[in-house]
């Protein structure tokens, strides 16, 4: 007799479906098999812990008994957390868009039994509303055209089988020029919004990956308008509702064009690509901004989303109580009975409080007042206001957190934390990022092989591309910053198993899915960015990063093949290929800094940070011990050789490196003039 399977699962998005009355399965051979024995369609759905509107399908549609009887009766029904399996979720939210409709979760797909899809939508309502109809006569509607009219499904399915097969062979080219790099982010300025920051128009997403690219592109060119546009959308979002004033953290999107309003769950990865951005821009601006909010963000971090063995969990819910926000929102009444008169007030003013409320009766804490000075009377009063309402609010019923463990993520952020400890000079930080990196490289992984997600001790799911590509980058730059040279040969080996299971021999590029992973219907390959980096692009930056590091050839060749495979597409949809772009502008014009001396010797640690000092972002910094070898293909080899006792700097310019810097205030100075 069927029944719910999703009571054996470890993700917390399938278990928050195990009593529905659906009788759901998780994806796999045996949901497949079951489909072929009853000639039965399937309805995949694929959503995450924290989605706000994966539950309202839940609460309205699969937590409903009709609707589940109706579901049960007509289809093999599948949940798929796309966290834990990212290359199903897209497979099949590129074939809703080549049904030219809109992509989002929860995705709500229909399949043959083989898998392959032949129709979909996102969030289907109960009864018709928002343009939508009703769930129930889109099941009925499904399963009459599926058993009446084979040859339209057929139709539907060749259609998007092909579709999905020409887009896992994107097309190839040359290699890009700078130049293009230059006009193509000059081309992107019309479509920022220069007075609320991002891009125009709404919902708003950081769009992390982009902002990267305008800010690389107007240091290059020294463009005001470019930098202007990074900083203004920066100094709106910590402004702004999109962040947690009282815990840290950013939010995923916010759903006006001022960023008042998030949509109140909170990703790993959104908090990760900031935090590096925000340092990145930091070391031109030296906002104190910025500074605080990268610090309230790792604090966050740290305090919050600290998980199993030392890594990062995924997520943290919008709702709780069944309710969007409400653990974030105040009334003015709350905060004049919590804080006392003379914190009240100042309060109230600066963060936006009234008795109306900025979200439907609630507020929402925004600041766009500038900040003072830390050690300012006022803002010393609203950081102790903060305390008290970050107390008070650890009372209230906390959203569910996805306490799963991902690589990819954790490979995110702890390249973040790596680069902010070095800028920020906090050892703390440095700490937070080598616990997590070692708990993913001991524990998330098979042999010598990364799995992409842990949980509870359970191992699910082959690596994906991303996952190796995410943790070589903080391998290398943990290497940066630490000298550590384990980091540099782990970073190496995952290397290889990207190139021995990932690559395309045929046509270049790395697939999305190992060539020994569990069959799809399709092996995805990709350059394109979304919320998160793409892993191919991702790559061209840890190829580079090898290159440089070791002076090995095969690393540099590889980054332009992996590039090529995609150059061809570059022109036309540049905006979604920025991480690639950036990895390439690093392969092309990276400047090396190499600090050398005895372990513990206080004047190596300041060259190292005199270097980090500087808003270079294609710098590339090693940091060596005396006796430590370095490769003998480095460009500094010879020299390095040559230092005798204290510590000394190294700048390295294409083939070229200076004489031996040993001190930090010249070494400042020779990066700075560039």
């Amino acid at each position: 007799m069927s029944r719910n399977l999703l009571d054996q699962e470890t993700s917390p998005y399938l278990l928050q479906h195990r009593t529905n009355p659906v009788h759901w399965r998780p994806w796999g051979e045996e949901a497949l098999a079951t489909a072929k024995a009853g000639n039965k369609p399937i309805l995949l759905s694929i959503g995450y812990a924290a989605c706000h509107w994966c539950h309202v399908m839940a609460h309205e549609s699969f937590e409903d008994e009709s609707t589940a009887k109706l579901i049960n009766e007509l289809f093999i029904p599948v949940k798929v957390d796309r966290e834990e399996r990212p290359d199903i979720d897209m497979i099949y939210q590129t074939a809703l868009a080549f049904l030219g409709q809109p992509g989002g979760w929860p995705l709500t797909m229909f399949l043959t039994p083989d898998a392959e899809p032949f129709w979909g939508g996102t969030y289907f309502p109960p009864a018709p509303r928002y343009g939508r109809p009703a769930f129930h006569d889109v099941l009925v509607g499904v399963s009459a055209a599926y058993q009446r009219d084979p040859q339209r499904v057929a139709t539907n399915v060749a259609a998007l089988k092909e579709a999905l097969a020409r887009q896992a062979e994107p097309e190839q080219g040359g290699l890009p020029s700078m130049d293009l790099l230059d006009r193509g982010a000059r081309a992107l300025l019309p479509a920022v919004d220069f007075s609320h920051g991002g891009l125009k128009g709404a919902p708003k997403f950081p769009q992390t990956s982009l902002f990267a690219f305008l800010w690389r592109a107007g240091l290059r060119d020294a463009n005001k308008d470019l930098c202007q546009a990074v900083i203004l959308t920066l100094d709106k979002m910590c402004q702004g509702g999109i962040y947690d004033h009282l815990g840290g953290g950013f939010a995923r999107y916010a759903t006006d064009e001022t960023w008042t309003v998030p949509h109140f769950e909170k990703m790993l990865y959104d908090n990760a690509q900031l935090i590096e951005l925000l340092t990145q821009v930091w070391q031109a601006t030296r906002s104190p901004l910025y500074a605080q909010r990268i610090a309230e963000t790792i604090a966050w971090v740290a305090r919050d989303m600290t998980a199993e063995f030392g890594a990062f969990a995924a997520t943290v819910d919008a709702d709780s109580e069944g309710e969007e926000g409400k653990y974030y929102v105040w009334s003015a009444d709350e905060i004049d009975r919590l804080l006392p008169l003379e914190l009240a007030f100042p309060f109230k003013q600066a963060y936006g409080v009234t008795a109306s409320g900025n979200w439907e009766g609630h507020t929402i804490l925004t600041r766009y007042r500038p900040l003072s000075s830390p050690d300012d009377p006022t803002e010393q009063q609203l950081a102790r206001a903060r305390r008290i309402l970050l107390i008070e609010r650890s009372r209230r019923s906390p959203p569910q957190r996805d306490d799963k463990l991902l690589s990819d993520w954790n490979g995110m952020m702890i390249a973040a934390l790596a680069n902010a400890s070095l800028v920020f000079h906090n050892p703390d930080w440095l700490a937070l990022a080598r616990r997590a990196f070692s708990a993913i490289r001991d524990h998330a992984r098979r042999g010598d092989r990364l799995v992409h997600s842990l949980r509870q001790g359970r191992r699910q799911t082959e690596a994906m591309l991303d996952d190796y590509a995410q943790m070589a980058r903080a391998a290398l730059v943990l290497y940066s910053v630490t000298g550590i040279a384990d980091y540099l040969e782990q970073a190496r080996a995952w290397a290889a198993i990207a190139d021995d299971h990932y690559w395309d021999d045929q046509r270049g590029g790395y697939f999305f899915t190992a060539d020994d992973a569990g069959q799809l219907i399709v092996r995805s390959k990709s350059a394109t960015d979304h919320a998160t980096p793409s892993g191919n692009g991702v790559m061209v930056e840890v190829l580079a990063r090898l290159f440089y590091h070791t002076g090995e050839d095969r690393y540099r060749h590889r980054a332009e093949e992996t590039l090529a495979a995609f150059s061809g597409e570059v022109e036309s949809t540049l905006p979604t290929m920025t991480t690639m772009l950036n990895g390439w502008e690093l392969l092309n014009t990276a400047v090396q800094v190499v600090v050398v001396g005895p372990a513990g010797d206080a004047r190596r640690l300041e060259l190292a940070h005199a270097a980090a000092d500087v808003a270079l972002p294609n710098l590339l910094l090693t940091v060596l011990d005396a006796d430590q070898p370095v490769p003998p293909d480095h460009l500094a080899a010879g020299k390095i050789a040559a230092v005798d006792g204290g510590s000394a700097a190294f700048v390295c310019r294409g083939p070229v490196c200076s004489l031996p810097l040993t001190d930090p205030e010249a070494l400042h100075t020779a990066l700075a003039a560039g």
